[in-house]
């Protein structure tokens, strides 16, 4: 007989076993946003957390931490209807103390169903700021004029950690790379909302964000020139139909030149031109790919 009961006993607890397996869990769907950052004042700042309730409820939530022990009572009490429940956390105790830098879960608790769950979701803290190790800027002058010659900037970088880079021109971010990496590049083309930037000196630092939120402080700024064509000198004075030379710098294949009725082209370098006969206050103007630069050219008379 006792083997008969131990038998039906054993039978029970596999039929009861068996039945709760098909019992669907009055949770599902969940989503936990894995890292975040209570001081980076930013989007993730706090961790949603967000599930399916398959009925209403009263719902408790708190964080617990690696030991199992609950280190913040986000939600208790609260009437939940069916459906989706967003929530957030941001990474406090319930003093408002931020929390050491490590590995937090959710615990869901509903009243009515008597049921509890602790979410395989891990939520990290993470409040330190990655490190800009080295970066580099090249090239220091260039022109975005589209004509395929140094036409961009590049910057490359790597950080202490995976980051996304970070690019400010004139302490506005220009650039950011799409992946957290330790290392990286940031290729900027002079151009805001689609317009290139006028010719001049321009300051670019390196910064990073990693998945936290956490920036890194910026480095120096390194001044690097939008150049599109320049003149060695801006003031020539010359005798009546005499040659002179000026420095022309452009990265164009071919520049232009006019003075007076006279024009032609040349290469980037030092380019010759011939004064007028006349005496008198001419202008010469050189352009590279749509941009232009000017010398007052003072013709006097011969001696």
């Amino acid at each position: 007989m006792l083997v008969v009961a131990l038998l039906a006993a054993t039978a029970a607890a596999f039929a009861l076993t068996e039945v709760l397996k098909l019992q669907k869990s009055p949770i599902t769907g969940t989503n936990v946003a894995p890292v975040l950052s209570p001081v980076c004042g930013c989007a993730t700042a706090e961790a949603a957390i967000h599930f399916k309730l398959r009925e209403r409820d009263v719902l408790d939530l708190s964080v617990i931490d690696g030991g199992g022990d609950v280190v913040a009572n986000v939600v208790r009490g609260e009437a939940v209807p069916a459906g989706r429940v967003s929530l957030a956390w941001d990474g406090r105790d319930d003093a408002g103390n931020v929390l050491p830098e490590g590995e937090y879960r959710p615990r869901v608790h509903l009243r009515e169903a008597n049921f509890t769950i602790e979410m395989p979701n891990e939520m990290r803290i993470d409040v330190t700021p990655p490190v800009v190790e080295s970066f580099e800027i090249v090239p220091r002058v260039f022109s975005p004029d589209g004509d395929g010659r140094a036409d961009a900037v590049r910057a490359t970088y790597r950080v202490s950690e995976d980051a996304a880079g970070l690019l400010f021109v004139n302490g506005q971010r220009r650039v950011r790379t799409k992946f957290a990496r330790p290392q990286g590049r940031l290729d900027w083309y002079g151009r805001v909302d689609g317009r290139a930037l006028p010719a001049g000196v321009y300051g670019l630092t390196v910064s990073a964000r990693d998945p936290a939120g956490n920036v890194a402080e910026r480095t120096q700024p390194t001044p690097v020139v939008i150049r599109y064509v320049a003149l060695g000198r801006t003031r020539i004075e010359v005798p009546a139909g005499s040659s002179f030379a000026v420095r022309v710098s452009s990265d164009a294949a071919e520049v232009r030149w006019r003075l007076g009725r006279r024009s032609g082209t040349s290469e980037p370098g030092t380019l010759r031109v011939r004064a007028p006969r006349q005496k008198g206050r001419f202008t010469l103007v050189v352009t590279a790919n749509g941009h232009a630069a000017r010398a007052a050219v003072f013709v006097r008379g011969q001696p």
